[in-house]
């Protein structure tokens, strides 16, 4: 099977919005993975560090250039110290729906996918997006990578690898990606964005390599 689509959409590029933390690291980097294992483009605002553009102008950038938003909602809850709610997810969901709703023609078919811990849990926090079909991975990296690439394949043109295939393939990643970091002078935990899709990348074209064709 192989790693990547023939037609892919003429604009690949996926803003993610999730939580950047160590929790929620294997997470983000299934995500990541999937979405480079089935020809698109991952983009975040961690993608550049210019201390001359604010974070909501990164953001609205990016949004901007995207056809495809991931938005997780998972972190809503409590922070320990401030006993506060975080905003930050929710706010740009309402910045990438409203690029869709009042951004014309170029940005009407923009696509979104909506991630949660738990089914219907949004309802109790923000009821207003009702209708938009949220997917709950309930934590588990492989079951993020099904909803991620079960949601991509609405705009493939070719079919996609499997959700099995995916996480065996993103096991497999996890497992090379210290002694690969290593190599590189780096430690795996406190990779960059960009060196981590690189990272990716190169993994990804090795494999394919290596892989037989599997068309006998």
């Amino acid at each position: 099977m192989s790693l990547s689509i023939l037609n892919p959409p003429a604009n690949r590029d996926v803003f993610i919005n999730c939580p950047f933390d160590a929790e929620y690291e294997e997470l983000f980097q299934a995500i990541c993975f999937t979405l480079a294992a089935c020809g698109f483009n991952p983009r975040c605002a961690l993608e550049e560090l210019d201390s001359g553009e604010t974070r909501i102008e990164k953001i609205r950038r990016i949004v901007a250039h995207s056809a495809f938003g991931i938005h997780d909602l998972s972190r809503t809850g409590l922070s320990g110290l401030s006993q506060l709610p975080r905003f930050n997810m929710p706010f740009e969901l309402g910045l990438f729906l409203g690029c869709k709703f009042y951004g014309g023609s170029k940005h009407k078919k923009k696509r979104t996918l909506i991630l949660d811990t738990e089914p219907y849990r949004y309802q109790q926090f923000l009821s207003d997006i009702a209708g938009q079909d949220p997917h709950a991975h309930h934590g588990d990296p492989a079951q993020a990578i099904k909803a991620v690439r079960d949601w991509l394949a609405g705009s493939a043109a070719e079919a996609l690898p499997g959700p099995i295939y995916l996480h065996q393939r993103f096991t497999g990643f996890r497992h090379d990606l210290p002694l690969i970091a290593e190599h590189l002078g780096a430690v795996h935990t406190h990779l960059s964005f960009q060196d981590l899709i690189h990272i990716l990348r190169r993994w990804l074209h090795w494999q394919r390599q290596s892989e037989p064709s599997p068309v006998p």
